[in-house]
């Protein structure tokens, strides 16, 4: 999961194509039923229904050569010791940024671990899922970039983000779609780890029907 994004640029520029994604979104996880409303740090506003129809603005930092977003209002509300970043607002918006933060922090094998065991929210295949992290290898030379995004599912409790990434490895470029399941836990949006796949990615031939965003 930690080297999701690298590893498919890589495979992607290797083979030349990867699956598309399905037409049908899977069904969404279910969230737990006493999840709080409120942002764990107070960030932000309570939106428990809703969609995006345009980009956020946003604050793009970098995390290596990968931009990431941040906004006073969508997060990320929390930076650690360590840089890892969370805390994001219980909206469209927040699902939106804990996603784009999640390319550039789960990509890094220097924190990538640490990221994923906070990011990573209860659930079924939580030990099965954290057992397959680990540090990215063959990543020099590999380069990601958010190109667009849309939001296919947001009920509050759930969210499904699928992000337009653009990457390019030994000189060959890809698009690709990265579909994070979501979900609201302990006051923030965490993988969810009730499905095997918090991750989903494929090849798409271009962005056409994403929202344009990125650094």
């Amino acid at each position: 999961m930690i080297a999701g994004v690298v590893l498919a640029i890589t495979t992607a520029a290797g083979n030349g194509s990867m699956d598309e994604p399905v037409a049908s979104p899977s069904t969404p996880p279910t969230a737990t039923a006493d999840a709080a409303d409120e942002s764990v740090c107070g960030i932000g506003s309570i939106e428990l229904s809703g969609t995006l129809s345009s980009a956020p603005e946003a604050e793009w930092a970098f995390q290596g050569t990968t931009a990431y977003p941040t906004s006073s209002t969508a997060g990320p509300g929390v930076t650690s010791s360590t840089g890892i970043r969370s805390c994001f607002e219980h909206s469209p918006t927040g699902a939106l940024f804990m996603a784009a933060n999640a390319i550039a922090q789960g990509s890094d094998g220097g924190t990538g671990t640490e990221w994923a065991e906070q990011a990573l929210g209860q659930g079924q295949y939580r030990d099965e899922l954290l057992t397959q992290l680990g540090t990215p290898s063959g990543d020099a030379g590999t380069r990601i970039d958010i190109a667009g995004f849309r939001v296919l599912a947001y009920d509050g409790a759930t969210a499904r983000i699928d992000l337009a990434v653009k990457g390019s490895a030994n000189g060959t470029a890809v698009t690709l779609s990265a579909v994070y399941e979501l979900v609201w836990q302990d006051g923030d949006w965490k993988l969810s780890a009730d499905t095997q796949t918090p991750l989903d990615m494929a090849t798409v031939p271009d962005v056409a029907g994403y929202i344009n965003w990125g650094a």
